[in-house]
């Protein structure tokens, strides 16, 4: 008996762009999970559709909630905004590709410490899909072979790794990864404060708690000196 596991079955031409998005994605083997990329699936047209699948089915929740959304005149558009809230805003970050980012040679072979941020971050807790609301900052020391990118397009990479479901420790991680790909940089450090409406809104309702990590490449993990200079210098931050 071949117990090996059968390729799913081709959907109709028909059929939800939900399952022809997550067909494409099964058959590749590709991971879809809630802060992955998944815009080299989605076919021209079917960015639209999904977002009236997702309207369709918050119109359901909010009858199973027990909302009168005929004669709530608060309510009768509100599936329809947040079905484009998700897709087209807070979870951008999954349907679109990534931002057209210009690098430069480093022709001046600048090998000094260099800070972007505080740059706002606008997520959502993956958990309760509540807000996550942050800075970041991005400590870079680049060396002679380094592609040098401009200032503007470390707020849109950031943008666009932030704008999913997450968790904060994953999402600076996935944003170090993105710039040591892009920079190869001989150190790179992040450092994330953010406030999670998980624990404000809901949960322990405390107001005051954030969260801040970080995470240290290259020589700001090896030399002590580079990471207290990135992170002193971030003590009168604010």
């Amino acid at each position: 008996m071949n117990t090996a596991s059968q390729p799913p079955a081709a959907p109709d031409a028909d059929a939800p762009a939900s399952e022809r998005i997550r067909y494409r994605l099964v058959s590749a083997g590709c991971r879809h999970h809630a802060n992955d990329n998944i815009a080299d699936f989605i076919q021209p047209g079917e960015l639209d559709e999904l977002q009236a699948e997702v309207q369709a089915k918050l119109q359901e929740v909010l009858k199973v909630l027990v909302i009168d959304t005929e004669s709530d005149h608060n309510t009768q558009d509100t599936a329809k905004r947040v079905a484009k809230m998700f897709v087209r805003e807070v979870f951008a970050g999954r349907y679109k590709q990534a931002p057209a980012v210009t690098e430069f040679p480093n022709v001046e072979r600048l090998n000094e410490l260099m800070i972007v941020g505080p740059i706002k971050v606008r997520s959502a807790c993956s958990h309760h899909l509540c807000p996550i609301l942050g800075r970041v900052w991005i400590g870079l020391l680049p060396n002679e072979h380094s592609n040098l990118i401009g200032l503007s397009k470390y707020v849109r990479l950031t943008d666009w790794i932030m704008s999913r479901p997450q968790i904060q420790e994953e999402a600076v991680t996935m944003l170090a990864n993105e710039l040591q790909e892009r920079v190869q940089p001989d150190g790179l450090g992040i450092v994330m404060e953010a406030d999670h409406f998980c624990m404000h809104w809901r949960g322990v309702k405390d107001s005051e708690s954030k969260m801040v990590n970080s995470v240290m490449r290259g020589a700001f993990l090896k030399d002590p000196n580079l990471r207290r200079e990135f992170l002193s210098l971030l003590s009168n931050k604010g």
